[in-house]
C-alpha cells in the first residue's frame, strides 16, 4: 500500500519560491566586484532569477542545456544560479583558478552553450575563447556603466538582459531527478570528471545541511559563505540559507582578513564557512588589530584539515564555536560535520579539542564505513586506518558521460580516495589521501596529523609533509614549512616542538623551509608538485642506513 500524500517534486526552485513567499524582505548583501556594497532581498532575487530565465530562453537556451558560470559569491551569481536551474537548464560552475587547458577541456566536455562571468574573469575567458567553439555567447555579470572592453564575440550585459524582461515566467516543469547543476572534480589524476547534481539531490542535501547538528541555519541568522559558489555548491549554503530565510552576506572577490572582518562585523554575521587559509588571514588581522567578533557564533571549516591551534584560537580567544567539516564534489559536497553528542559539552577544554580536530560525524543522508585494501570492513575503534567509503542520495552514482567507468562497488559504496579512522561514537578523522599516505616499514604515517602538529608552532604559518624514499624504511616523512614573516625557526626548534605530540617513530626525518607551498585550484596543498620538486631529495637518515 502506498501513502496518500501529494506528489510534490523536490526542485531547487521550490527553495527560492519559499524564500520569496515567507522571507521576501530578508537581505542578501554583496561586496560587489565593482566595489560598493549592494543590498537586495529574496523577493528581488526571485524576480530577477525569473527574468534571467526569460532572457536565456530568448537567447535559445533549452531545457537540459549546459550554461556555465564563472563568478564570485554575489547576488548576481545567485540570480544566475536560480535562473538557469529554474528554466530547466544545468548550471555548470567553472573554477577560475584552473589552468587554461583544464578550462578548455571542461567547457568542451560539458558542451556549455553560454558562459556567464564576472568582469574579473574577462581575461580568463578571452584566453580560452578560440578553443571553445560550441559556446554561442558570453554574458558579463555587471551593469551597462561597468561593461568592460573585450575582444569576445556575442557579448551581453547581464543587467541589460535582465532589465529588458518583465519576470512573467513559470519555472520549467522538470522531474526532481533531472539534472540542475554540474561541477567538475579537481582532476588530480587524469582529466577532471563531471559530477551532475539533480534537483532532488540538491534539495535533500540542503535540508540535511540545515539540520540542527549540521550548519543548522535559522531565519534569525546571517551567514557568510566564503566558500565559493564556483565549487561544490558553496557547501549548499546558497540553497540552505533561503530555505531557512537566513540573511546572506556575499564577500565577492575580496578574501583578505580585513575585508572578511569588515563584513563579519558590519553585517553582524552569526555563521560563516570557509577553508583554513581564509581563517589564517582573518586570525592574522584580528591579532594585528585587537578586534573581536561579538556577533559570530559558528565557523564551519572544511576543504582541508583545520589545525588544532586554529580551532583553539577561535574557541578560547573569540568564543566562537568551530565545526570541522569534510566532504568532496561527489558528495554535493558535505559528508560530515563536527557536532558534539550528549555529554561532550561538559568535557574539559582539551578533551573537546581532541574531538573537534576530527572531521566530525556523518550528516543524515550519508552512510559511511572504512575498509582494508581487500574491501573488508574495519572496526570503528578510532585506531584502524582504512579506505573511507560513502553512499547516499546526494552521493554521485557515476560521472558525466560515464568517465571513469563504474565508480560504485556492488553494495553501492563510493571510494572517496581518503584514508580515515572511525571511532565508536561515529566521529571520522581523515588521516591522508590514499595516494599521499606515507608507508614506513609496513606501517602508515598520517601526513595530515604531522602537518597540523607542525602548524601549532608559533613561528610556522603553513606546513606540508611528503614521503621520501628511504633505503631501510621504504619511505620517511619530510616536513616542508613556511615560516611566519620576520621569524627564523630552526629544524631543531620545530622537531622539539613536535616531540611528545606525535608517535616517536612518526617524527619527520628532516625539515625544509620554503617561501611558499603550492596549492590546487581549490586551495588544497599540491602534494604532487612537492613530490616532483623533492624527488631527488636525500634524507640525512638515508646515508646512515646505506
Amino acid at each position: 500500500m502506498k501513502g496518500l500524500m501529494q506528489d510534490w517534486p523536490l526542485t531547487v526552485m521550490s527553495i527560492i519560491d519559499h524564500a520569496k513567499r515567507f522571507h521576501g524582505e530578508r537581505e542578501v548583501v554583496t561586496r560587489t566586484v565593482e566595489g560598493p556594497i549592494h543590498r537586495t532581498t529574496y523577493a528581488d532575487i526571485h524576480l530577477r532569477a525569473r527574468k534571467t530565465a526569460q532572457a536565456l530562453t530568448k537567447l535559445g537556451v533549452k531545457q537540459g542545456d549546459m550554461v556555465a558560470t564563472m563568478a564570485w559569491n554575489t547576488y548576481r551569481h545567485m540570480e544566475a544560479w536560480y535562473g538557469i536551474m529554474g528554466m530547466g537548464a544545468v548550471c555548470h560552475t567553472l573554477n577560475p583558478r584552473l589552468f587554461a587547458e583544464q578550462l578548455t577541456y571542461i567547457i568542451n566536455h560539458a558542451e556549455d552553450k553560454f558562459i556567464i562571468f564576472d568582469t574579473s574573469f574577462v581575461p580568463v575567458i578571452e584566453a580560452v575563447a578560440d578553443t571553445i567553439p560550441n559556446v554561442k555567447g558570453f554574458i558579463i555579470l555587471t551593469d551597462k556603466a561597468h561593461m568592460p572592453e573585450t575582444k569576445l564575440k556575442n557579448v551581453y550585459c547581464f543587467d541589460d538582459l535582465v532589465e529588458a524582461e518583465d519576470g512573467n515566467f513559470d519555472w520549467a516543469d522538470v522531474d526532481e531527478n533531472d539534472a540542475c547543476g554540474l561541477c567538475y572534480t579537481s582532476g588530480t589524476t587524469g582529466n577532471p570528471k563531471g559530477v551532475l547534481y539533480s534537483h532532488r539531490s540538491n534539495v535533500l542535501h540542503a535540508l540535511a545541511a540545515n539540520s540542527a547538528d549540521a550548519i543548522g541555519l535559522r531565519s534569525v541568522d546571517a551567514i557568510m559563505p566564503v566558500v565559493p559558489m564556483f565549487h561544490a555548491n558553496a557547501w549548499a549554503i546558497t540553497f540552505a540559507a533561503p530555505a531557512a530565510g537566513a540573511k546572506i552576506v556575499m564577500p565577492g572577490a575580496q578574501m583578505d582578513g580585513a575585508s572578511i572582518y569588515e563584513l563579519l562585523d558590519t553585517e553582524q554575521v552569526t555563521t560563516t564557512a570557509a577553508v583554513p587559509t581564509v581563517w589564517l588571514m582573518l586570525l592574522g588581522h584580528l591579532e594585528k588589530t585587537g578586534a573581536k567578533l561579538p556577533a559570530l557564533n559558528k565557523v564551519v571549516i572544511g576543504g582541508s584539515a583545520a589545525p588544532r591551534s586554529m580551532i583553539e584560537t577561535f574557541e578560547r580567544d573569540y568564543d566562537v564555536t568551530v565545526m570541522h567539516a569534510w566532504g568532496m564534489t561527489e558528495l554535493s559536497p558535505m559528508g560530515t560535520l563536527g557536532a558534539f553528542k550528549a555529554g561532550m559539552e561538559d568535557l574539559p577544554f582539551e578533551k573537546k579539542l581532541d574531538i573537534k580536530v576530527k572531521q566530525g560525524r556523518a550528516i543524515y543522508t550519508v552512510e559511511m564505513k572504512i575498509t582494508d585494501d581487500d574491501g573488508k570492513e574495519l572496526p570503528n575503534d578510532g585506531v584502524a586506518f582504512g579506505h573511507l567509503m560513502v553512499r547516499g542520495p546526494a552521493v554521485a552514482a557515476s560521472y558525466l558521460k560515464g568517465e571513469g567507468g563504474q565508480i560504485l562497488d556492488e553494495g553501492g559504496w563510493f571510494d572517496t580516495g581518503d584514508v580515515a579512522t572511525l571511532d565508536p561514537l561515529g566521529f571520522m578523522q581523515i588521516t591522508d589521501r590514499a595516494k599521499d599516505v606515507i608507508k614506513s616499514g609496513g606501517e602508515w604515517i598520517s601526513s595530515i596529523e604531522l602537518e597540523n602538529t607542525a602548524v601549532g608552532h608559533p613561528e610556522i604559518v603553513e606546513a606540508a609533509v611528503i614521503g621520501i624514499v628511504h633505503p631501510k624504511w621504504d619511505e620517511r616523512p619530510l616536513l616542508i614549512v613556511v615560516p611566519k614573516p620576520d621569524t627564523k625557526p630552526t629544524k631543531e626548534s620545530v622537531l622539539a616542538f613536535m616531540e611528545g605530540k606525535i608517535a616517536k617513530w612518526w617524527m619527520p626525518d628532516d625539515v625544509v623551509f620554503v617561501d611558499e607551498i603550492p596549492h590546487t585550484a581549490t586551495g588544497k596543498i599540491q602534494k604532487l608538485a612537492l613530490r616532483e620538486k623533492f624527488k631527488d631529495y636525500k634524507l640525512p637518515s638515508a646515508s646512515a642506513a646505506e
